[in-house]
Protein backbone atom coordinates (compact mmCIF):
# COMPACT_ATOMS: atom_id res chain seq x y z
CA UNK A 1 0.00 0.00 0.00
CA UNK A 2 1.68 3.24 -0.85
CA UNK A 3 1.58 6.93 0.80
CA UNK A 4 -0.52 9.24 -0.31
CA UNK A 5 1.47 12.45 -1.87
CA UNK A 6 -1.33 15.18 -0.94
CA UNK A 7 -1.53 17.94 -3.40
CA UNK A 8 -4.08 20.27 -1.09
CA UNK A 9 -1.57 19.74 1.95
CA UNK A 10 1.66 20.61 -0.21
CA UNK A 11 -0.15 23.57 -1.91
CA UNK A 12 -1.06 24.92 1.16
CA UNK A 13 2.16 24.98 2.68
CA UNK A 14 3.79 26.48 -1.00
CA UNK A 15 0.84 29.48 -0.35
CA UNK A 16 1.34 30.06 3.46
CA UNK A 17 5.32 30.42 2.35
CA UNK A 18 4.13 33.31 -0.66
CA UNK A 19 1.38 35.41 1.30
CA UNK A 20 4.37 35.82 3.57
CA UNK A 21 6.56 37.27 1.36
CA UNK A 22 3.90 38.99 -0.47
CA UNK A 23 2.74 40.75 3.18
CA UNK A 24 6.63 41.36 3.24
CA UNK A 25 6.64 43.49 0.25
CA UNK A 26 3.55 44.66 0.86
CA UNK A 27 5.11 46.16 4.44
CA UNK A 28 7.98 47.77 1.88
CA UNK A 29 5.47 49.49 -0.71
CA UNK A 30 5.47 47.11 -2.93
CA UNK A 31 2.60 45.17 -4.26
CA UNK A 32 1.92 42.23 -6.10
CA UNK A 33 -0.18 42.40 -9.36
CA UNK A 34 -1.59 39.66 -11.85
CA UNK A 35 -3.22 40.31 -14.97
CA UNK A 36 -5.61 37.50 -16.57
CA UNK A 37 -7.14 37.70 -19.87
CA UNK A 38 -10.07 35.37 -20.87
CA UNK A 39 -10.80 35.12 -24.17
CA UNK A 40 -14.85 33.54 -25.23
CA UNK A 41 -17.44 31.86 -22.62
CA UNK A 42 -15.13 27.83 -22.55
CA UNK A 43 -17.11 26.65 -19.01
CA UNK A 44 -13.46 25.09 -17.71
CA UNK A 45 -11.61 28.29 -18.86
CA UNK A 46 -13.57 30.23 -16.49
CA UNK A 47 -13.72 27.90 -13.66
CA UNK A 48 -9.86 28.04 -13.76
CA UNK A 49 -9.54 31.89 -14.06
CA UNK A 50 -12.37 32.08 -11.00
CA UNK A 51 -9.69 29.71 -9.13
CA UNK A 52 -6.83 31.78 -9.76
CA UNK A 53 -8.39 35.02 -8.44
CA UNK A 54 -9.75 33.35 -5.51
CA UNK A 55 -5.98 32.19 -4.66
CA UNK A 56 -4.78 35.83 -5.30
CA UNK A 57 -7.01 37.47 -3.36
CA UNK A 58 -6.19 34.81 -0.61
CA UNK A 59 -2.48 35.46 -0.66
CA UNK A 60 -2.92 39.60 -1.21
CA UNK A 61 -1.89 39.77 -4.90
CA UNK A 62 -3.64 41.93 -6.71
CA UNK A 63 -5.74 40.26 -9.26
CA UNK A 64 -7.31 42.20 -12.68
CA UNK A 65 -9.12 40.22 -14.93
CA UNK A 66 -10.04 40.77 -18.35
CA UNK A 67 -13.08 39.28 -19.68
CA UNK A 68 -13.16 39.50 -23.82
CA UNK A 69 -16.35 38.47 -25.60
CA UNK A 70 -15.22 35.31 -27.88
CA UNK A 71 -14.54 37.69 -31.33
CA UNK A 72 -11.90 39.90 -30.09
CA UNK A 73 -9.68 40.78 -32.70
CA UNK A 74 -5.87 39.22 -32.85
CA UNK A 75 -4.99 43.24 -32.56
CA UNK A 76 -7.46 43.88 -29.96
CA UNK A 77 -5.66 41.27 -28.15
CA UNK A 78 -1.99 42.49 -28.92
CA UNK A 79 -3.32 45.85 -27.74
CA UNK A 80 -4.70 44.76 -24.37
CA UNK A 81 -1.43 42.72 -23.96
CA UNK A 82 1.30 45.36 -25.31
CA UNK A 83 -0.80 47.55 -22.58
CA UNK A 84 -0.37 45.49 -19.61
CA UNK A 85 3.53 44.82 -20.42
CA UNK A 86 4.11 48.27 -20.20
CA UNK A 87 2.13 48.69 -16.80
CA UNK A 88 3.95 48.89 -13.91
CA UNK A 89 1.51 47.36 -11.29
CA UNK A 90 1.46 44.61 -13.54
CA UNK A 91 4.26 41.92 -12.49
CA UNK A 92 2.42 38.77 -14.04
CA UNK A 93 0.26 38.60 -17.46
CA UNK A 94 -1.55 34.94 -17.73
CA UNK A 95 -3.72 34.58 -21.01
CA UNK A 96 -5.67 31.95 -20.63
CA UNK A 97 -6.03 28.73 -23.16
CA UNK A 98 -6.92 27.84 -25.42
CA UNK A 99 -7.70 30.46 -27.45
CA UNK A 100 -10.72 30.78 -30.23
CA UNK A 101 -9.27 28.83 -33.00
CA UNK A 102 -9.51 32.74 -35.02
CA UNK A 103 -6.77 33.82 -32.52
CA UNK A 104 -2.83 32.90 -33.21
CA UNK A 105 -1.64 30.98 -29.70
CA UNK A 106 1.40 31.02 -30.43
CA UNK A 107 1.51 34.78 -31.48
CA UNK A 108 -0.25 35.51 -28.41
CA UNK A 109 2.45 33.64 -26.43
CA UNK A 110 5.46 35.52 -27.89
CA UNK A 111 3.80 39.19 -27.29
CA UNK A 112 4.01 38.74 -23.32
CA UNK A 113 7.05 39.93 -22.02
CA UNK A 114 9.13 37.10 -20.60
CA UNK A 115 9.84 38.61 -17.37
CA UNK A 116 5.72 39.07 -16.87
CA UNK A 117 5.52 35.48 -18.58
CA UNK A 118 4.36 33.61 -15.27
CA UNK A 119 2.81 30.72 -17.30
CA UNK A 120 6.47 30.15 -18.74
CA UNK A 121 5.12 29.60 -22.40
CA UNK A 122 7.31 32.59 -23.97
CA UNK A 123 10.37 30.60 -26.22
CA UNK A 124 12.95 32.81 -24.00
CA UNK A 125 11.76 31.22 -20.91
CA UNK A 126 11.56 27.89 -22.53
CA UNK A 127 14.88 28.45 -23.78
CA UNK A 128 16.28 29.27 -20.34
CA UNK A 129 14.28 26.25 -19.01
CA UNK A 130 16.77 24.19 -21.11
CA UNK A 131 19.84 25.29 -20.19
CA UNK A 132 19.06 25.51 -16.64
CA UNK A 133 19.09 29.04 -16.04
CA UNK A 134 15.18 29.79 -15.45
CA UNK A 135 13.09 32.37 -13.19
CA UNK A 136 9.80 30.46 -13.99
CA UNK A 137 8.61 27.19 -15.14
CA UNK A 138 5.09 26.06 -16.17
CA UNK A 139 3.18 25.84 -12.97
CA UNK A 140 2.14 22.60 -13.61
CA UNK A 141 5.85 21.01 -14.10
CA UNK A 142 6.98 22.94 -11.00
CA UNK A 143 4.14 22.05 -9.09
CA UNK A 144 5.54 18.29 -9.45
CA UNK A 145 9.06 18.81 -8.66
CA UNK A 146 7.85 21.00 -5.08
CA UNK A 147 5.77 17.99 -4.27
CA UNK A 148 8.71 15.24 -5.15
CA UNK A 149 11.17 17.88 -3.03
CA UNK A 150 8.29 18.22 -0.14
CA UNK A 151 8.40 13.84 0.34
CA UNK A 152 12.05 13.99 0.07
CA UNK A 153 11.92 12.20 -3.46
CA UNK A 154 14.89 12.95 -5.14
CA UNK A 155 15.33 12.50 -8.86
CA UNK A 156 18.96 11.67 -8.26
CA UNK A 157 20.34 8.82 -10.31
CA UNK A 158 16.87 7.68 -10.84
CA UNK A 159 15.31 6.03 -14.08
CA UNK A 160 12.47 8.98 -14.39
CA UNK A 161 9.73 8.44 -17.69
CA UNK A 162 7.16 11.24 -18.53
CA UNK A 163 4.68 10.03 -20.57
CA UNK A 164 3.34 13.03 -22.78
CA UNK A 165 5.46 15.41 -24.83
CA UNK A 166 2.94 18.40 -24.78
CA UNK A 167 4.94 21.78 -24.23
CA UNK A 168 3.33 22.79 -20.72
CA UNK A 169 3.73 19.70 -19.16
CA UNK A 170 5.82 16.86 -20.86
CA UNK A 171 8.83 18.43 -22.09
CA UNK A 172 9.31 20.68 -19.56
CA UNK A 173 8.76 18.50 -16.75
CA UNK A 174 11.54 16.00 -18.57
CA UNK A 175 14.05 19.02 -18.32
CA UNK A 176 13.37 19.79 -14.89
CA UNK A 177 13.79 15.81 -14.15
CA UNK A 178 17.11 15.98 -15.86
CA UNK A 179 18.37 19.19 -14.14
CA UNK A 180 17.79 17.33 -10.85
CA UNK A 181 19.92 14.21 -12.39
CA UNK A 182 17.70 12.11 -13.38
CA UNK A 183 17.88 9.40 -15.92
CA UNK A 184 14.80 11.12 -18.39
CA UNK A 185 12.86 9.02 -20.83
CA UNK A 186 9.79 11.22 -22.69
CA UNK A 187 7.20 8.41 -24.25
CA UNK A 188 4.50 9.38 -26.39
CA UNK A 189 1.95 8.01 -28.96
CA UNK A 190 4.33 6.49 -31.38
CA UNK A 191 6.81 4.68 -28.44
CA UNK A 192 7.38 1.02 -28.94
CA UNK A 193 7.18 -1.34 -25.87
CA UNK A 194 5.36 1.36 -23.84
CA UNK A 195 4.63 -1.10 -21.07
CA UNK A 196 8.11 -2.31 -20.69
CA UNK A 197 9.86 1.23 -20.63
CA UNK A 198 7.50 2.31 -17.82
CA UNK A 199 8.00 -0.84 -16.00
CA UNK A 200 11.45 0.61 -15.44
CA UNK A 201 11.12 3.90 -14.11
CA UNK A 202 11.75 4.50 -10.25
CA UNK A 203 9.52 8.01 -10.85
CA UNK A 204 6.55 7.45 -13.21
CA UNK A 205 4.79 11.06 -14.65
CA UNK A 206 1.47 10.47 -16.90
CA UNK A 207 0.36 13.42 -18.33
CA UNK A 208 -1.28 11.87 -21.06
CA UNK A 209 -4.79 12.71 -20.97
CA UNK A 210 -6.52 8.98 -21.12
CA UNK A 211 -8.23 7.90 -18.21
CA UNK A 212 -6.77 5.19 -16.28
CA UNK A 213 -4.20 4.89 -19.23
CA UNK A 214 -1.64 3.17 -16.64
CA UNK A 215 -2.61 -0.04 -15.28
CA UNK A 216 -0.56 -1.83 -12.46
CA UNK A 217 1.22 -4.06 -14.48
CA UNK A 218 2.94 -1.38 -16.29
CA UNK A 219 4.64 0.06 -12.69
CA UNK A 220 6.98 -1.43 -11.02
CA UNK A 221 6.77 -1.84 -7.27
CA UNK A 222 8.05 0.09 -5.50
CA UNK A 223 7.91 3.19 -7.90
CA UNK A 224 6.58 6.88 -7.39
CA UNK A 225 3.69 7.49 -9.62
CA UNK A 226 2.47 11.26 -10.46
CA UNK A 227 -0.42 11.65 -12.29
CA UNK A 228 -1.31 14.77 -14.55
CA UNK A 229 -4.20 13.78 -15.95
CA UNK A 230 -7.83 15.57 -15.31
CA UNK A 231 -10.27 13.49 -17.73
CA UNK A 232 -13.85 13.69 -16.92
CA UNK A 233 -15.86 10.39 -17.48
CA UNK A 234 -19.72 10.25 -16.49
CA UNK A 235 -19.39 13.19 -14.93
CA UNK A 236 -16.54 11.58 -12.83
CA UNK A 237 -13.42 13.12 -12.90
CA UNK A 238 -10.10 10.34 -13.46
CA UNK A 239 -6.62 10.49 -13.69
CA UNK A 240 -4.35 8.70 -16.17
CA UNK A 241 -3.28 5.92 -13.58
CA UNK A 242 -5.69 3.16 -12.68
CA UNK A 243 -5.27 4.31 -9.08
CA UNK A 244 -6.76 2.00 -7.32
CA UNK A 245 -4.71 -0.86 -8.73
CA UNK A 246 -1.63 1.06 -8.86
CA UNK A 247 -1.68 2.42 -5.64
CA UNK A 248 -0.90 -1.58 -4.28
CA UNK A 249 2.20 -1.27 -6.22
CA UNK A 250 3.71 2.09 -5.90
CA UNK A 251 5.38 3.52 -2.96
CA UNK A 252 4.17 7.02 -3.52
CA UNK A 253 1.63 8.08 -5.46
CA UNK A 254 -0.95 11.51 -5.89
CA UNK A 255 -4.89 11.19 -6.26
CA UNK A 256 -7.24 12.23 -8.72
CA UNK A 257 -8.33 14.96 -7.46
CA UNK A 258 -6.00 16.68 -4.82
CA UNK A 259 -2.89 15.99 -6.46
CA UNK A 260 -1.07 17.79 -8.94
CA UNK A 261 -4.04 20.00 -9.56
CA UNK A 262 -4.14 21.77 -6.45
CA UNK A 263 -0.14 22.64 -7.05
CA UNK A 264 -0.88 24.04 -10.45
CA UNK A 265 -2.30 27.18 -8.88
CA UNK A 266 -0.05 27.65 -6.11
CA UNK A 267 3.18 27.71 -8.49
CA UNK A 268 1.52 30.41 -10.42
CA UNK A 269 1.32 32.56 -7.43
CA UNK A 270 4.79 31.23 -6.50
CA UNK A 271 6.23 32.76 -10.19
CA UNK A 272 3.94 35.89 -9.99
CA UNK A 273 5.98 36.52 -6.49
CA UNK A 274 9.11 35.65 -8.62
CA UNK A 275 8.03 38.33 -11.25
CA UNK A 276 7.43 40.87 -8.43
CA UNK A 277 10.54 40.42 -6.43
CA UNK A 278 12.88 40.69 -10.25
CA UNK A 279 10.94 43.53 -11.43
CA UNK A 280 11.77 45.31 -8.17
CA UNK A 281 15.36 44.18 -7.75
CA UNK A 282 15.06 41.68 -5.21
CA UNK A 283 17.16 38.64 -5.44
Amino acid sequence: MSRLIDGKVISAAVKERVGGEVAALKAKGIMVGLAVIIVGDDPASKIYVANKKKACEALGIISEEYALPEDTTESELLDLIGRLNNEKRINGILCQLPLPPHLDEKLIINSISPEKDVDAFHPVNVGRIMIGDYDFVPCTPAGIMEMLKYENISPEGKSCVVIGRSNIVGKPMGMLLLHKNGTVTICHSKTKNLKEICLGADILVAAVGRAKFVTADMVKEGAVVIDVGMNRVDGKLYGDVDFDAVKEKASAITPVPGGVGPMTIAMLMQNTLTAAKKQNGIA
